[in-house]
């Protein structure tokens, strides 16, 4: 991670700190730990689709014998992808939806809708969202997790993440979790570090109970 990056979360970090909630967060989980991929948004977006409805090692395990497809170490590129029959997908492992939504994002990618990640950043959050929800089995939260994740997009909140939402109402002591239109109002306190904000409340999502108990002295 380079310095810039790690010098944006630690302001991050002071910003959120105002909260007395996301401050007692930072001081149980300490400076967010968020980290970037070098991934291009294609291959961001591939290994996305390799992963719905899959555990992680059930879907490296597909990954590693798509990228041996192509007889190489390297990740195949979108013109490689697009020129391979379905049935020499599919032998990877991937289902039949799950080959046409890779075939769909490598057309996309050589159309450059898919943008490369020196495109993408002269795009807006919303702009690549629009881009990319029109690929076949890309919603918006693949998307988020894109800019979040692979291009370190700072304010992103994915509202309709189930652990962002349950983090919530773990951290803040709420019955029920809010609903992506509450939850999207109350995170704008945490702007412009909502990416950070998120990453504090998948971590509250998944502290044991006798720890969310405990409070800093």
């Amino acid at each position: 991670m380079s310095d810039p990056f790690r010098a944006r979360l630690a302001s991050a970090d002071r910003h959120l700190a105002r909260d007395p909630v996301m401050r007692r967060l930072i001081a149980r989980h300490g400076p967010c730990g968020l980290e970037c991929r070098r991934w291009s948004p294609y291959e961001a977006l591939t290994r996305a689709i390799a992963h719905q409805q899959l555990n992680g090692r059930a879907a490296q395990t597909i990954l590693g014998r798509f990228v041996a497809l192509f007889g190489d170490r390297r990740f195949p590129g979108p013109a490689e992808v697009l020129a391979a029959h379905p049935a020499r997908l599919r032998s990877a492992g991937f289902s039949r939806a799950k080959v046409r939504a890779i075939k769909d994002i490598a057309r996309h990618a050589l159309a450059r809708t898919v943008p490369t990640r020196r495109l993408a950043g002269r795009l807006g959050d919303e702009e690549i969202i629009e881009r990319l929800v029109a690929i076949r089995g890309v919603g918006r939260w693949t998307v988020e997790m894109l800019l979040i994740f692979t291009l370190g997009r700072p304010d992103i909140l994915p509202v309709d993440d189930f652990g962002v939402r349950e983090g919530y109402r773990r951290a803040y002591g709420t019955r029920l979790r809010p609903t992506p239109k509450a939850l999207r109002r109350l995170g704008e306190r945490w702007k412009p570090y909502r990416s950070v904000a998120a990453w504090y409340l998948w971590r509250a999502a998944s502290e044991p109970r006798e720890v969310r108990k405990k409070r800093p002295v």
